[in-house]
């Protein structure tokens, strides 16, 4: 029993080295950006996707790639435009024929979502029709195409960027869409001194080479780590006061039935729960702590809560609704 728990935790110290190089890797052409980040990272520990969301120029881009860059994985970037289509996300089926027989038959020729980190750049650009053709591989796993169902290869992650100002020529992602990814997470302007490194880093001729660090099984071991990393029964329970807390109809805050007009469903519990155990395990920790549902309880329900129009006319955003009511809440 020993000998197994002394190779247990020597291979998770292995694994999160491998994640401090990771870190190391992006740190190499992306300044700061710290947050987001472990945000990402802790969205791949967890097996789910995470929408980016920053004006133009925060590297949201390049951020996405150089992480790709740093893992041995297949990587796609998908340009959401208005006249994109499902078939050039999923693919499409093409006629070809056996030179041998003569005979004529469909073949599925697989669309760029076939890999294991797809970036959806600009995902808000095209309409929720071609939205919708990634709902089926984001939960499921799978695509299906004229009735056969085609497996995604693992890991498999969707990582969307969209862009907060432009309104014109965008469709806002529908709410079934975004329960869909993990994490929401908003990216903010640099502090004076990183963007004072951004400008010298950028504006020469020295590139920067990055090492790939980390590979799918490696990924595929963490994942299964992060679901046995305990969680009290208390802790649990807070997730659970806090998510059904967000609902107008079974909430006791009076904040709430004022300002929001759809609360987080189950989904949020659950993606509250397995962030907070990848937040620990990234840390090297092997317990959840209040702390680490606190931190993720901002991207989980940042996109999970529907503030109503009263609440949007006093400046009032869902991160609002989550600070209050982590105020009020004890474990």
């Amino acid at each position: 029993m020993d000998n197994k728990l002394l190779k247990a935790e020597q291979e998770i110290k292995e694994l999160t080295d491998k994640l401090s190089l990771l870190k190391k890797e992006i740190a190499k052409v992306i300044v700061g950006q710290e947050e987001t980040i472990e945000h990402l990272l802790i969205t791949f520990l967890a097996g789910g996707h995470a929408l980016l969301e920053g004006v133009p120029g925060l590297a949201k881009t390049l951020l996405i790639r150089t992480l790709s860059q740093a893992i041995d994985l297949k990587f796609n970037r998908i340009q959401f435009t208005p006249d994109l289509m499902p078939s050039d996300i999923i693919g499409t089926e093409i006629l070809e024929e056996d030179h041998s027989s003569g005979k004529k038959f469909f073949k599925f020729n697989k669309g760029p979502i076939f890999a294991n980190i797809i970036l959806a750049d600009e995902i808000n650009r095209t309409p929720p029709k071609t939205q919708a053709a990634l709902l089926e591989a984001m939960q499921e796993f799978e695509v299906t195409y004229s009735g056969e169902t085609y497996p995604m290869a693992r890991p498999f992650f969707i990582l969307a960027t969209q862009n907060p100002i432009e309104q014109s020529g965008t469709f806002a992602l529908p709410e079934a869409q975004q329960d869909r990814f993990l994490f929401y997470i908003k990216i903010g302007y640099p502090t004076a001194k990183e963007e004072a490194a951004i400008l010298k880093n950028t504006t020469g001729s020295k590139k920067a080479v990055i090492e790939k660090v980390l590979g799918g099984e490696d990924i595929i071991k963490l994942q299964q780590l992060v679901r046995d990393v305990p969680i009290s029964d208390d802790l649990i329970d807070f997730v659970n006061k806090i998510v059904r807390a967000t609902r107008p109809e079974t909430t006791t805050d009076a904040f709430v039935k004022e300002w929001v007009s759809w609360g987080a469903g189950p989904r949020a519990g659950q993606a509250m729960i397995l962030t907070a155990k990848a937040r620990a395990l990234q840390d090297g920790r092997l317990a959840v702590t209040e702390e680490d549902l606190k931190k993720v309880a901002f991207p989980v329900l940042r996109h999970r809560v529907i503030v109503n129009f009263r609440a949007e006319a006093e400046g009032i955003t869902s991160d609002k609704v989550t600070e209050k009511l982590l105020e009020h809440s004890r474990s």
